[in-house]
Formats: structure tokens, sequence, C-alpha cells
């Protein structure tokens, strides 16, 4: 009998294993598809004037639709995962986007529209990942890996876009369509792995009715400073991202580079970002180095930033690789704040929506901001110098959102880890 309940456990045990794979394989897969709707465009900006007739002064709002659309569809992630579990939910949001990146691409006179819905769908899964990694209880290496998911693909759509262009006789439209195809690929592979919520043993809660089911008193996260902290961090880091991958390649054009030189440049800042989204969720799990990390990045952006506007074309390799490592940083610490500072997982589905709903909607303003003060004086200069400003505004916010009490939105759960123990 006894070695009959060995063997059984022994199978469960390699079946709970292959889940957390399935899973993190999942969470991966989501994450790499959530940026390419946004670095494909801002690759080809240049073209998109001729090759769909966008009037050039409208290019910032096109930049800033998508960010515009993250803040207003922020609650339709959580509202999605309670009716159709969190695994189906980001499933649905990844066939919309593949809906909305083919049909923005061929379909005359939708690209507005097309991409603000990509950005709502791209949103809607977004908020539901920190969600996934608390049910399963996962390390730091599971944010880690999210967040080097967002940079792979942020990299491989600013990247590969202009080639599959040329490899596709010169349509742009083919170039930008094609993204639909690894997202209908995410949508089976996490709606297939993430079909129900926990997989760890005594992870599960009960059914209702039963005597052990609790029904937890909501707390506004509205009242809670730390809450607003980490929303006031996301959002901040989140508009420097977007500002900087929607006008980099303009930019950079502005110094004397080629198209294509300005596009590879766009790709090397994603590429560089990748080692600090990986690891600085695992680090954010360290007390000690969570204390001044994000003080520090806020200041080292800013200075990242001067540097790339002051130097010449020649410098400009190693200062965007310095640009891009320190920019994907607050992300991966936002990320890992979400999951970190919150009580459960529901507190943390709810922190996830608020601080992307209310940090994009902020995040929004960086685009069409960069852009405008652009087109009004005629030079970088002020764009540049704002987002600095916005980078040591980065500093206090997450200082605040790393000292201030935990965030708790009345869950009754038993917690198998500390927050501080989620970095390990």
């Amino acid at each position: 009998m006894s070695a009959r309940r060995q063997g059984k456990g022994t199978v469960a045990k390699g079946t709970m294993a292959w889940s957390i794979v399935a899973v993190m394989a999942a969470l991966l897969m989501v994450s790499v598809n959530l940026r390419p709707a946004i670095t494909t465009m801002a690759g080809v900006m240049g073209g998109l004037e001729h090759g769909y007739g966008v009037d050039g002064h409208l290019l910032p709002v096109l930049g800033a639709l998508p960010v515009l659309a993250f803040g207003v569809s922020a609650p339709l992630g959580p509202w999605l995962a309670k009716r159709l579990g969190t695994g189906w939910a980001v499933a649905a949001a990844l066939l919309v986007l593949a809906a909305m990146l083919a049909a923005r691409a061929l379909v005359p006179g939708f690209i507005f529209p097309g991409t603000f819905l990509a950005g709502a769908a791209i949103m809607t899964a977004s908020v539901l990942l920190p969600q996934i990694v608390k049910e399963h209880h996962g390390t730091g290496w599971w944010t880690g890996l999210c967040t080097m998911g967002f940079g792979l693909g942020a990299a491989l759509g600013a990247g590969l876009v202009q080639p599959l262009q040329a490899a596709l006789g010169g349509s742009l439209a083919g170039a930008l369509a094609v993204w639909a195809v690894p997202a209908v690929i995410g949508g089976v592979v996490v709606g297939t792995a993430v079909r129900r919520g926990p997989v760890r043993e005594g992870l599960v809660p009960p059914p209702p009715g039963t005597d052990t089911a609790r029904e937890p008193a909501r707390r506004p996260l509205r009242t809670q400073r730390t809450a607003w902290a980490v929303a006031a961090f996301f959002g901040l880091q989140a508009l420097l991202y977007f500002a900087v991958t929607s006008w980099l390649a303009v930019f950079l054009e502005s110094k004397g580079l080629g198209a294509a030189e300005a596009a590879a440049l766009l790709a090397w800042f994603s590429i560089a970002g990748l080692p600090a989204g990986l690891l600085v969720p695992v680090l954010a799990g360290r007390p000690a180095v969570l204390r001044f990390m994000a003080p520090g990045l806020g200041i080292l952006i800013a200075a990242a930033l001067l540097g790339v506007l002051a130097a010449p074309a020649g410098m400009q390799f190693p200062l965007i690789g310095l640009l891009g490592f320190v920019q994907s940083a607050p992300f991966g610490l936002g990320m890992a704040l979400i999951v970190i500072r919150s009580s459960g997982p529901r507190t943390a589905g709810r922190l996830s929506a608020m601080s992307q709903g209310l940090g994009f909607a902020v995040a929004s303003l960086g685009p069409l901001v960069a852009g405008l003060l652009h087109e009004w004086s005629g030079a970088w200069a002020p764009s540049f110098l704002m987002l600095a400003g916005v980078a040591l505004a980065v500093a206090v916010a997450g200082y605040l959102a790393v000292n201030g009490p935990e965030v708790d939105a009345g869950e009754a759960v038993e917690r198998e880890t500390e927050p501080a123990a989620v970095g390990r």
C-alpha cells in the first residue's frame, strides 16, 4: 500500500513539475507578444506617411494611441479573469491582438482604430501576468522571465520589421501583419497551459459554502498610499519607455544615421535591456538591494538620456546600450513590486490593474508630449530634458513604493512565502 502511495506521489510531483514548466513557457510566450505591436510601428514611423497616408502631424497621436488604450482598458483583464479564468482571459486577449495586428495593416483606414484596439488587447493580457505569478507562488525568476519576454519581443519587433519588409518585396503591410501569427500561437499555448488557477498542492481555494471558505472584506486600493506609489512608479517608467521607443529612431535619423541604422539601434536598445529585465525582479527580493534600487535607477536613466542627447552619432551605440539597460530595469522592478507588495493573488490582480491602468494613462502623454515639444521647438533638447525630469520623479515614486506598508485588498489567504522571499 505504501509503495502504491509513493508511486502516486511521484506521478503527482512529476505532473506538477510539468505544469509549472508549461505555465512558465506560457508566461514567456505571452510577454514576447506584448511589445512588437508597438516597436514595429516605431521602427517604420518615418514610412507610415507614404505607406498609409498618415499626416506627419498625426504621428505623435498614433504613437500615443497604444499607451492611451492601456490606461482605458486595464480593468478589463480582472473582469474577464473572473468570468473565463485567468488563462482563457489571456488567450482571448492574444487572439484579439492577432486580429487587430492583421486588420490595421491590411484594412484601409483602420490603422488608428486597429492600433488602439491592439493596445487594449495588450493591456488585458498584461495586467493578468502578475496575478498568474502570484497564483502559482512564482519566484522572482518568474517575473524576470516575463519582463525579459517583453524586452525580447520589443527587440524582435524593432529589429525585424525592416528586414521583413525587404524580404516581402517592400510590402510594409505584410511586414506589420505577419506579427499576428506569433500572437495566435501564444494564445493557444497560454489557453492550454493556464486553464486553472494554482497548480501546487494546497493553493486551490475551497469551494464557496464550505466551512473553510471565507469571503474577505474588500479594502479599496485608492485609500492605500503604497498602491498609489506603485502606480506612479509604474506609470512614470512606462512614460519614459514609450516616449523613447516612439521617437528614438527619428532622433537618431536627425543625428545623420540612416533609417536602417536607426532601426537597428532601436533594436539594440531593447536587447541591451534583456539582462536587466531578467535579473532585477530577482534582486528585488533582497530588501537591502530593493531600498536603493529604485532611486538609483531613476538617477541613472536621467544621466543616460542626457548622454544620448549630447553624444555624436559615433558614440550612440554604447550610450543607447546603457540607456536600454537602465530603462528596462524599472519595468522589471515595477512588475516585481506588484507581486512583492501585494498580500495575495487577487490583490496582485487589482494592484496590477490599478498600476498599469492609471500608470499607462499617464504614460500615454510621453510619446505625445515628447513629439509635440520637438515639433514646437524644432530641436530634441526640450524633449530629452523633460524625460530626464520624469526619470528623477521615478526615483521618488520608487522610494515611496518600496518603503510603504504592504498593499492588502482584504484577502484571507495563507501565504506560502513572505514578500521579501519572492525574489529567491
